[in-house]
């Protein structure tokens, strides 16, 4: 799974080296459910990823890869120079009703095939995320808009996904946690890590990943290095479903 249009890089798919012998997740980087000023919108997501990742351009490059898959990455850590938080919306249900809404556009649009939850800041107590993030998830794939869904905790916010995992964890495919954050230096700490992550989840949908400057690979920064991490990760995995 890979991060790819948050920072304003004009990044394209098919830059982005590809093995066909694995699945392979684009991850939009983000749908966000305020205006270009931070203001909420009550459940109305808009794209703000790069430009150069067109409709087009998504159904391009899973026409020429079969085994590739696109989703939507919702909210992130901040717009501009705005933190995104959680908010409770006075309405659960509009909000839910938005939500579907706005996505099953943008998801038709730009022949998406899941989202991935990641908000990243959240009010102290009762918070009504795992709640709606729970039932919009359940809408989209009852309603077919939708395949995969994954949620994207980190050592901060595990509170709220494990509720929302808890609760909603039959329509959750994958655990794209953030291990970069835990901030491991050993395979020790990181196997530690690993086992604490998957017994609060699922070890079954937790995925593994790994740091490259203290963030977890993104597209946008791969180019600089010829996608060295995309390359090495993927023969790793193309070597362990060979044995």
């Amino acid at each position: 799974m890979e991060y790819i249009g948050a920072t304003g890089v004009p990044v394209k798919f098919d830059s982005v080296p590809i093995e066909d012998g694995i699945d392979f997740h684009f991850i939009l980087s983000f749908a966000i459910d305020s205006d270009p000023s931070g203001n909420a919108q009550n459940g109305k997501f808009s794209p703000y990823w790069a430009d150069t990742l067109t409709p087009e351009s998504v159904a391009n490059i899973k026409n020429q890869h079969p085994n590739v898959k696109a989703m939507a990455s919702l909210s992130g850590w901040s717009i501009g120079n705005k933190v995104l938080r959680w908010y409770n919306p006075q309405n659960t249900q509009l909000w839910i009703s938005n939500a579907f809404s706005s996505l099953k556009s943008l998801i038709e649009e730009y022949h998406l095939d899941g989202i991935d939850i990641d908000y990243e800041n959240f009010p102290q107590r009762n918070s009504s995320f795992a709640y709606c993030i729970g039932e919009l998830i359940t809408l989209l794939k009852n309603q077919s808009v939708i395949s995969v869904a994954t949620i994207a905790p980190f050592h901060t916010t595990t509170v709220p996904y494990i509720e929302l995992f808890d609760n909603y964890g039959d329509v959750i495919d994958f655990v794209n946690y953030q291990f970069y954050t835990d901030k491991v230096r050993q395979p020790k700490g990181y196997l530690r890590a690993f086992e604490l992550r998957a017994d609060q989840f699922d070890k079954d949908k937790l995925l593994p990943s790994y740091e490259v400057n203290g963030r977890g690979i993104q597209a946008d920064a791969s180019a600089s290095n010829g996608y060295y991490y995309e390359k090495k990760s993927q023969d790793f995995l193309l070597n362990s479903t060979s044995v």
